[in-house]
């Protein structure tokens, strides 16, 4: 209803524009056949005072035209954005079908999107003009004399035949450009990351060739579009200046034919200041935006790959309950003899490290900052892969699992939490797409979120993430990690913005979860509230119950009393 609403309120604009063009040459005309030529200058004088005041009506015209357009042009660009984004986000995600990254999602995004609405808002310009400039021309061309016509049109149709006839093979010439375009940027990329190794292979004269192929044919696709710029060339004057000749040349006889001088001058007003500036902005568009828009919108609306597979389903039984190598349930995560650092020269923030997590534990990791906790979650999430040492899930070697398999088994939830435009349902969701009702809402029971159900609007309402504050959208995402199939939940820092009640409920509902949870400590309730404690200190660790680590750990009763003489 508001497309067409806009289109009416266009059609609207546009037919001002055809009385515009009307009055033009038929104010001319009267003035010479009625004033100036009967020897009253006043009348002549009026009937050009009228003229003028159908140029002034221009300028609202125009203005109410462009005040209708971005309501065409905005949609169209959204919807193209919306999808490039889709499409690179499925084809970056579709690792186990062989998808690899879209080198061209950054040219989607930018410049074809807005190729696009650039182009369509200058057909829908061009053509609109066009169009009722042409009916305003016709009709007043009409009413001083039928001939008019007869001259007029015939070139005017010819012209515009040639040039349809011309759009389809432009449109392949652009669409050739744009590939060998894209292509040279391809070559450039390719030859800049690979410098060193084409030089240590002596591959220069090689990789020099074939950037030239791909520059040569960029070259000749750019020739092609110069062959069919002259044949625009060519229709334009064909329709546009050929009309102008031969209402010169059959002035003559139109005289005799009864026509008047006025009327002459009036046909030649409307074919000048009319239909030729008009139908030169036409194919002018259709010849470049026109063909750009084609190649354009065929490359950003092609079908979307397939959505990466998901699965709501808890992990396989066989992985988390499987056995690991002393006979015995495997555990939810073990580390053993790992070393990591930020470099190969660079000081281990991780070194000989030693760590098992049961399955059905709680573990906390406390530490001061910038000591390893985070780099420690990562390692675990397998998402940083240490210089040495083994990390297991369930009995089964990280470095071995696809990052499909990864998904299934662990989450990890940063200390900046992630909220989308969406639904709150969604968001809570999003870890598990195909969760049920009742599974959302035990969610929102077990975290306590009826509160900000509340505030937002309900779980179906959409969501403005800026509208929420930084301990609203960490409440979100710890309940994403509760809905979450995957059976091994690590926290970093996750907490931090809650309040220590929020912060209690939120780890009891996560610990009893079906699995295990490795919390990076931000309070030292929340490390008391832990089955066993790990302590980082340097390279160094420490791991035990809360009263063992105060007994043994000096770091650790340091760190307990700063908790406690702290605000939290």
């Amino acid at each position: 209803m508001r497309r067409t609403g806009v289109l009416a309120k266009l059609a609207a604009w546009s037919a001002a524009e055809s009385a515009q063009t009307f009055l033009g040459g038929f104010c001319v005309a009267r003035s010479l056949d009625d004033g100036f030529l009967r020897g009253s200058p006043s009348t002549g004088l009026l009937w050009l005072a009228g003229a003028a005041a159908a140029i002034l009506l221009g300028a609202p015209v125009v203005r109410g035209v462009f005040a209708q357009l971005p309501h065409l042009t905005e949609p169209l660009r959204d919807q193209l954005v919306r999808g490039s984004v889709v499409r690179a986000l499925r084809t970056a995600t579709a690792t186990d079908t062989g998808g690899g990254v879209d080198a061209t999602v950054v040219s989607r995004l930018t410049s074809q999107t807005e190729i696009a609405r650039d182009s369509f808002a200058g057909l829908v310009l061009a053509t609109r003009s066009f169009v009722f400039v042409a009916v305003g021309a016709l009709v007043g061309l009409l009413s001083l004399a039928p001939q008019f016509l007869l001259v007029v049109l015939p070139p005017l149709v010819l012209g515009l035949a040639g040039f349809t006839a011309s759009l389809r093979p432009m449109a392949r010439a652009q669409h050739r450009y744009l590939d060998a375009d894209e292509a040279v940027g391809r070559r450039a990329e390719i030859t800049r990351t690979a410098l060193r190794d084409t030089v240590a292979c002596g591959a220069q004269e090689a990789t020099a060739a074939q950037n030239r192929r791909a520059v040569d044919e960029a070259a000749a696709a750019q020739r092609a579009l110069a062959r069919w710029a002259s044949v625009r060339t060519f229709s334009v004057a064909t329709a546009g200046q050929l009309p102008v000749l031969l209402l010169l040349a059959a002035a003559p006889w139109l005289l005799r034919q009864g026509v008047t001088a006025g009327a002459v001058v009036g046909a030649l007003t409307y074919v000048l200041q009319s239909l030729l500036p008009a139908l030169h902005t036409l194919m002018t568009v259709l010849g470049a935006a026109g063909a750009r828009l084609f190649v354009v919108l065929d490359r950003l609306t092609q079908p979307l790959p397939p959505p990466p597979a998901l699965t709501a389903a808890p992990p396989d039984p066989r992985l988390t309950g499987r056995t690991g190598r002393t006979g015995r349930t495997a555990a939810a995560l073990e580390l053993r003899h790992v070393r990591a650092a930020y470099g190969p020269r660079a000081r281990p923030i991780l070194d000989a490290l030693e760590l098992t997590v049961e399955q059905g534990e709680h573990i906390a990791v406390v530490g001061p900052s910038g000591i390893g906790k985070s780099t420690l979650l990562h390692v675990a999430a397998g998402m940083f892969s240490p210089d040495r040492g083994d990390v297991r899930l369930f009995g089964r070697a990280i470095a071995a699992c696809a990052p499909s398999e990864l998904t299934a088994l662990r989450v990890l939830i940063p200390q900046e939490a992630y909220v989308f435009t969406g639904t709150l349902r969604d968001n809570l969701r999003y870890l598990r797409p195909g969760a049920d009702r009742s599974a959302v809402d035990g969610t929102v029971s077990a975290l306590s979120l009826e509160p900000l159900v509340d505030r937002v609007g309900g779980l179906d309402r959409t969501l403005t993430p800026d509208a929420l504050s930084l301990g609203e959208r960490q409440l979100i995402a710890l309940g994403r990690a509760h809905l979450a199939p995957a059976p091994l939940l690590l926290l970093d820092e996750a907490t931090c913005h809650l309040d220590p009640v929020a912060e209690a409920t939120a780890e009891r509902a996560l610990s009893a979860r079906t699995g295990a949870l490795v919390v990076v400590a931000h309070r030292l309730s929340s490390a008391l509230r832990a089955d066993r404690i790990l302590v980082l200190d340097g390279t160094r660790a420490q791991y035990g119950t809360h009263e063992e680590l105060l007994a043994r750990s000096a770091l650790y009763r340091d760190l307990v009393g700063h908790w406690n003489q702290g605000p939290g």
